[in-house]
């Protein structure tokens, strides 16, 4: 009787555990995308997809890093900061803060 005892109470905490409930993930995904966008990196997403030296032309108040395809760079995190990362071809593949 003792093991059919505690498979019962094993058994049991399973399914409490079930029965959580689960955050709401669209909710906390757009309120993330706003609080971490603090260089403005939203009003650079046009800026995907051409030249890495389309970024030299322009004035930044927020200190900016263009990054060329498979370049070291620092690892310190500045959440004003403003990237551009370019891939092979020398075009920006990605824009964000950090």
């Amino acid at each position: 009787m003792k093991y059919y005892g505690k498979a019962l109470l094993a058994l049991g905490m399973l399914a409490l555990t079930a029965c959580q409930s689960g955050s709401r993930p669209d909710q906390t995904a757009s309120g993330a995308d706003a609080e971490s966008d603090t260089c403005g990196a939203s009003q650079y997403q046009n800026y995907r997809g051409k030249p890495l030296s389309a970024v030299n032309s322009l004035r930044f108040d927020t200190p900016v890093r263009a990054i060329p395809w498979n370049s070291a760079v620092t690892m310190d995190f500045n959440l004003h900061r403003l990237n551009f990362l370019a891939d092979k071809s020398g075009t920006i593949s990605q824009v964000y803060c950090g």
